[in-house]
């Protein structure tokens, strides 16, 4: 499993790497030549495997047994992404949550602190609750928020936690993904985007059942959320390793919020199939914690240089319902 180290190669870390957003992470790179990569998450799982089908890398490294590793083999090491993370926001034992995106990530930024190394993170939006305090990548508002989940609040603790911290990598930056959809998401089931499972049931039925509002101030289908697709998301951490602007926790939506029943529609129109949606009732185990509306505000990264335009709801999903889901091509 784990593969060969040379002394005299550097080596970039993505951990979470079979995952959705971490295979696709790996994808990228390779397609900027990079390969010697060292990657980390819990393997095994046979569809997330698939995620890591044709792509190169220098070896895999089981995520619990990792800082051994690191210990015994003493790789010399370029930056990390870190984007492991246990993501189930039906998931209500904080310890889980607590254990893999608070503890192995505190352990993740004192390897980069010690041996100087640079760091990109995953956080999440989820840690805005309801958007009470709004959607500002503000560091001053991150003690303040109060995430609606054992998701959201392990994200925001260890996001607090970085802010206290005197000693730090040369370079990092923790970026909040909005909802983040795509390719390679195929394993994710209940926890994958609205985009793959509104495709599935169009594939099997020719509708798309959206959950109704519990809100009387949305009207079904118009709960608003940024959309973001996966693709932005890989340009904006290749980015930041190559230019490290100033040290953050930085938004990573679009800016624009979109509504459910937009994003159905962006769904059918991929397919080239005229809209029919029906609504039903929202689970009762994540109506009190739904999010009814979320928007990035994207000036800082701007500020720091971030020049790229994002990809509309309407372009994202319609490449990833051609070029993926209806050929059930991996990134």
């Amino acid at each position: 499993m784990e593969g060969t180290i040379k002394a005299q190669k550097e080596y970039i870390v993505v951990t979470g790497a079979a995952g959705f957003i971490g295979s696709c992470l790996v994808g990228f790179l390779n397609q900027h030549g990079l390969k010697d990569l060292i990657l980390v998450d819990e393997f095994g799982d046979e569809e997330k495997e698939r995620n890591l089908q044709g792509k190169e890398f220098a070896c895999k490294v089981w995520r619990e047994k990792f800082f051994d590793w690191l210990e015994k083999n003493q790789p010399r090491i370029r930056f990390v992404f870190h984007i492991g993370a246990r993501t189930d926001t039906t998931e209500f034992d904080y310890s889980v949550h607590e254990h893999l995106n608070v503890a192995y990530s505190q352990k993740i930024w004192n390897y980069c602190t010690a041996r100087q190394i640079g760091l990109v993170y995953a956080s999440s939006a989820a840690t805005y609750g309801a958007g009470e305090l709004g959607y500002e990548d503000n560091h001053a508002l991150i003690p303040r928020l109060q995430p609606l989940n054992a998701y959201g609040v392990s994200k925001n603790e260890f996001d607090k936690w970085v802010l206290e911290q005197k000693d730090h990598p040369p370079f990092w930056a923790g970026l909040k993904f909005f909802n983040v959809y795509g390719p390679n998401e195929y394993h994710k089931a209940r926890m994958a985007s609205v985009i793959f499972h509104s495709f599935n049931q169009i594939r099997a039925n020719g509708n798309v059942k959206l959950f109704r509002s519990h809100r009387p101030e949305y009207k079904d289908g118009q709960q608003l959320r940024d959309f973001v697709y996966v693709k932005d998301l890989l340009k904006v951490c290749y980015w930041l390793m190559e230019n490290r602007p100033a040290s953050a926790i930085y938004n990573l939506g679009t800016g624009k919020a979109r509504s459910f029943e937009d994003l159905a529609k962006a769904t059918f129109a991929g397919l080239d199939l005229t809209p029919s949606i029906t609504f039903i009732d929202m689970p009762e185990d994540i109506r009190d914690k739904y999010q009814y509306f979320t928007e990035a505000t994207m000036d800082k990264l701007r500020a720091a240089g971030y020049t790229e335009k994002f990809y509309s709801l309407e372009e994202g999903v319609g490449d990833y319902v051609r070029n993926y889901l209806a050929k059930e091509q991996y990134y």
